[in-house]
């Protein structure tokens, strides 16, 4: 059986999410998702607009998703201890980074393979977030 792993904020939930969650689903026999709970999306200064009970339950409902589960660990590594997948799937603006190059060849050596799907550069939290605030502003 092929697990496959993945994990976001998955906030304000759009048509990239839906796009990673299916074809992340479509390489593997079992698609169990991380979704970072609101203590650890301060790691990138944020605060996420829909709370982690709330987003965990909107992945939950995806008919793509088997299992999601808290994401309480930037640690990838962590992640595998406990899930055991055989493939990792990321977004491509991660590709060639430093820090995914160390996740990479880690996970590698455990035989893991990452898989980068393009990242959907029209629609984003951040875009829509962004988008609401000047709305607010008119």
């Amino acid at each position: 059986m092929v697990i496959g792993y993945t994990a976001g904020v998955f906030d304000l939930f759009h048509v990239g999410h839906v796009n990673v969650l299916r074809n992340s689903k479509s390489l593997c026999d079992r698609l169990i998702v991380g979704v970072t709970v609101d203590e650890l999306v301060a790691y990138k200064c944020k605060k996420p607009v829909i709370p982690y009970e709330e987003r965990v339950e909107i992945v939950r409902s995806c008919k793509y998703v088997d299992l999601a589960v808290p994401q309480l660990s930037m640690d990838k590594l962590d992640a595998h201890d406990r899930y055991g997948f055989n493939l990792m799937f990321v977004g491509d603006d991660w590709y060639k980074t430093e820090r995914w190059k160390d996740i990479q060849e880690k996970l590698s050596n455990r035989g893991v393979k990452i898989i980068y799907f393009p990242y959907t550069r029209t629609t984003s939290s951040t875009l829509i977030n962004s988008t609401l605030e000047s709305l607010r502003l008119l």
